[in-house]
């Protein structure tokens, strides 16, 4: 039953197991959605999905499968059409949207199934458009049921929020936010950093924490009379440099590099972190401003003599600088260039760091002829989309012994 569903599943980028598919089809012999196509949505997306990060890809899978199927609560293309009215908020002057909001609606003492059955009554019922009223299902108005109407409360259907009060949206995809192949945000920033650990109890610092597995051995070998063990606190002691590409074809990601950087200074389980900037490519100097003003910077060898091998390097940028900035010596035309190109430095830095990997916000998939130096710091150091599955990816690769 449902075989193509569980292929369109599948072809989305879903995990479906075969273990997971034979639980949905007992679930449904024992009539667990009814006869609902809405039960079954939800019974198969907690069944099949694993994380939130799927929900917007079983979402695409389950209107590509069953888009043709009439379900009591189905818009027609034609109101669809009637209400793709979204633009006329913005004809409503702020007195008016406030005493809107203001007033009653039809519904406001009805709860929730109460409105949902109106709705389908207007649904079976309305055969034209209705753009201002108060009962039909349209735009602007006091309706409960449509987009842009000043009714707090009711039933969302197409166009845009007016005063975001529904309580129901319909025809939205509500997760699309959640893909783990969406450029990141500030706290999946921080939720991916967490990763990046590797504690260590050497340090020379005093035992405070209580050692239970040590302690159960303890008074077992004492013949059951209490013997307290303590041991040093684990410490996370990876130490991170981020190198973070600024202006030019790096301003589009601006704020994407502000939440990286906020994520960073408010993680506080990393032993050091330092930052540094540069642009289009690193050479001689780094500097220590997103705004790269020549005098304020550090050179580049100051840093392979003072921040050690063992830092792991984070470099984010979106490798677009032209040949010339990456294989001449002479390509750097905001500063010096130490008398190395930039492919050479680069070089230099993979040779002095062992874990590095280089983030991009817009990277071309595979070897991208007309991206020549992307495709060759591809092939030196491991390339990661900055996405919530690329940094995954690339905490896991800089904590891994190879």
């Amino acid at each position: 039953m449902f075989t193509n569903f569980f292929y369109t599943c599948k072809a989305k980028g879903l995990q479906v197991t075969l273990s997971e598919w034979l639980t949905l089809q007992e679930a449904l012999d024992k009539n667990l959605a009814g006869s609902s196509l809405t039960e079954f949505y939800y019974l198969a997306r907690m069944i099949l999905v694993k994380s939130e990060t799927d929900f917007d890809k079983f979402d695409m899978a389950f209107e590509e499968t069953f888009k043709g199927i009439q379900s009591e609560n189905e818009i027609s293309k034609n109101m669809m059409r009637w209400l793709d009215k979204s633009e006329l908020i913005d004809m409503v002057d702020e007195k008016d949207k406030f005493r809107m909001n203001e007033q009653d609606g039809l519904f406001h003492d009805l709860d929730k199934d109460e409105v949902e059955a109106k709705f389908k009554e207007r649904l079976r019922d309305q055969d034209s458009e209705h753009n201002g009223g108060s009962f039909w299902i349209g735009s602007m108005g006091k309706t409960s049921f449509g987009n842009t109407g000043g009714n707090a409360g009711g039933i969302r259907v197409g166009g845009t929020t007016g005063y975001q009060t529904a309580f129901q949206v319909i025809g939205a995809r509500k997760y699309r936010d959640f893909r783990d192949d969406r450029v990141l945000e500030n706290r999946q920033f921080q939720m991916a950093l967490r990763k990046l650990r590797q504690f260590s109890t050497k340090l020379d610092i005093p035992k405070t924490e209580l050692d239970i597995d040590g302690t159960i051995d303890k008074t077992c070998n004492n013949g059951g009379c209490l013997q307290i063990v303590m041991t040093k606190p684990r410490k996370n002691a990876v130490k991170l440099l981020l190198l973070m590409d600024s202006g030019g074809t790096m301003i589009p990601y601006s704020s994407l590099m502000n939440d990286l950087f906020q994520s960073i200074n408010k993680s506080n389980h990393f032993k050091d972190v330092k930052v540094y900037y540069f642009h289009n490519c690193i050479y001689s100097k780094l500097y220590k401003t997103p705004e790269c003003e020549n005098g304020e910077w550090i050179d580049t060898e100051w840093m392979f003599r003072n921040l050690g091998s063992d830092y792991k390097v984070i470099i984010v940028g979106d490798a677009a600088m032209a040949p010339e900035e990456l294989y001449s010596d002479t390509g750097n035309y905001r500063g010096p260039n130490g008398g190395l190109s930039g492919y050479e430095w680069l070089r230099l830095l993979k040779r002095h760091y062992k874990k590095i990997v280089w983030m991009n916000p817009k990277m071309a998939p595979g070897h991208a002829p007309w991206r020549e130096a992307e495709t060759a710091i591809k092939a030196m150091f491991p390339m990661y989309k900055l996405t919530v599955k690329g940094l995954n990816q690339a905490m896991t690769k800089l904590i891994s012994n190879k």
